[in-house]
């Protein structure tokens, strides 16, 4: 038995010369959502739905893929070093991170900053 989503979007779906169903994304986005709510497998998911079992398994994938190069994209723009000057008066704190990185500051605050910075 197919749900309603399925059955509500198989009337607006065209299919190619071989009687494969094409899809919009709206209704590829409105399956997913409908997948990750079963809490089925992906077998089971599309079986119910009448659509191929590798289906949901690229749909899967290229969201997957999607998310990656957004995350890419975002850390690409955050700056990899950012030059720090301090005063030259004495240092009076000095934190060692566990990857072994030394901070050394005139203030417990400009440290805790500076930490907080590269992280």
């Amino acid at each position: 038995m197919k749900s309603a989503v399925a059955l509500a979007t198989l009337e607006l779906a065209k299919a190619d010369g071989g009687g494969r169903r094409l899809g919009d994304e709206r209704e590829r986005k409105r399956l997913l959502e409908a997948l990750d709510a079963s809490g089925l497998t992906q077998r089971a998911f599309a079986a119910r739905e009448g659509i191929n079992c590798f289906t949901p398994a690229g749909w899967l994938r290229r969201r997957r893929q999607e998310a990656a190069r957004a995350m890419a994209s975002a850390a690409a723009k955050v700056p990899a070093f950012v030059e720090v000057k301090l005063p030259r008066a004495g240092m009076a704190v000095e934190i060692v991170l566990p990857d072994g990185l030394i901070v050394r500051a005139c203030r417990i605050e400009d440290a805790v900053a500076c930490v907080k910075g590269l992280r």
